[in-house]
């Protein structure tokens, strides 16, 4: 098979997809975008898309060399995000040209459904109670929230009080045997991440993710070291050589993103290297169908999969949903918070491409909220 042709679609509410052809006929879906910066990413995947037409389309592993070490620079958001949709379609190719879904070619399944988590808010959840209710009377056995929106660099204690609250209103209704997370997205300082963790401790969440920002990894071990809450981390991780220093100070989870970490090919890689430090992995994704669909192959072969982040119904979404964008939604079907194994060649899920077209037509410019603390100066999102 030879890559006949690649496009990419601008598709709302925020998500970047490509469509690679092959001469045989066969159709990869892919899902390359870095979320506000997707117009950037387009314009990375055509440059990629130059060194891919008129090449065997199975040839996924050396694709993916060249083009993450081909161009001398690499590494990176941007490249990253670009191979990642590249390389999910040229698996979707190859699972579709052999009549099997992807999870098959990468070793066959390892477990027959997949947990899922829902999103339910937190930056100012007035009504948490009721938004985890929701989610509970819906199937799900865990739930994720934000710890605080606009944080301060050292909160008050007030602001410690009203997170604990929240926490705490969060376990009385899922009771003690679902489970909740909680996002400190970047936004918290070292020390007050730490001055949090054990407030939070008896509510025993599932993990407390991304207590400190990524650029400062190198202190991520007095994190781990001053709680017994598991710390998960990795959305703004791209690669092995990112992951290295989380797993060796001592992370709990794992959370590469399939659309930013260098798609199927990289992710299965972070998994394995993941494994050798006792180390789960949770996917980031709060994006569209074929991210979802692509981190759900992983998990089905994954021995060290621990549950699925997943966006439908998630604030973001303004205008468009994962299941818009698919011609058959019983494939991402969640039945009592999980997954069922997929069964469908490729990455398991049939893409809408006549809605794909015409939301192209469309597109997005979604951008990531600016935020500012009282006195001015700029405060993490």
């Amino acid at each position: 098979m030879i890559i006949e042709r690649i496009e990419t679609f601008l598709v709302p509410p925020r998500w970047l997809f490509v469509r690679i052809e092959t001469d045989t006929g066969v159709v990869g879906w892919g899902e390359p975008v870095l979320e506000g910066r997707a117009e950037t990413v387009r314009a990375a995947v055509e440059q990629l898309a130059e060194g891919l037409l008129g090449q065997p389309a199975e040839r996924i592993e050396d694709h993916w060399q060249l083009m993450s070490k081909g161009g001398f620079y690499r590494g990176g958001p941007v490249f990253s995000s670009a191979i990642a949709g590249i390389d999910q379609a040229l698996w979707d190719i190859a699972g579709k040209s052999l009549g099997v879904p992807v999870h098959r070619l990468l070793g066959g399944h390892v477990r027959d459904r997949i947990r899922m988590y829902s999103w339910v808010g937190g930056d100012e959840p007035a009504e948490i109670a009721d938004a985890i209710a929701e989610q509970v009377d819906a199937g799900f056995t865990a739930v994720k929230m934000n710890a605080n929106g606009r944080t301060s660099r050292l909160s008050t204690s007030g602001e410690l009080d009203a997170i604990v609250q929240r926490v705490g209103v969060a376990r009385e209704v899922l009771g003690p045997d679902r489970d909740v997370a909680l996002d400190l997205h970047g936004r918290f300082t070292l020390a007050n991440a730490r001055r949090l963790a054990p407030l939070v401790e008896p509510f025993r969440p599932m993990f407390l993710e991304e207590p400190v920002l990524p650029e400062y990894g190198h202190l991520l071990h007095k994190m781990t070291e001053s709680t017994t809450v598991p710390i998960a981390t990795g959305e703004r991780l791209f690669s092995r050589e990112d992951f290295l220093p989380a797993f060796a100070a001592g992370i709990a989870v794992a959370q590469p993103d399939l659309s930013h970490a260098g798609g199927i090919s990289e992710v299965r890689r972070i998994a394995a290297l993941a494994e050798s430090y006792d180390v789960v992995l949770a996917p980031h994704c709060p994006l569209g169908p074929i991210a979802l669909a692509s981190c759900l192959q992983i998990g089905f072969s994954t021995p060290n999969y621990l549950i699925q982040e997943q966006s439908m119904g998630i604030h973001y979404n303004q205008g468009a949903g994962v299941l818009d964008y698919v011609a058959d939604t019983s494939d991402l079907r969640i039945r009592d918070g999980y997954i069922d194994l997929l069964t469908k060649p490729g990455l398991g899920i049939e893409v809408d491409e006549a809605a794909v077209r015409r939301a192209d037509a469309t597109g997005h410019a979604w951008r990531s909220p600016i935020w500012r603390h009282d006195d001015g100066s700029f405060a993490e999102w």
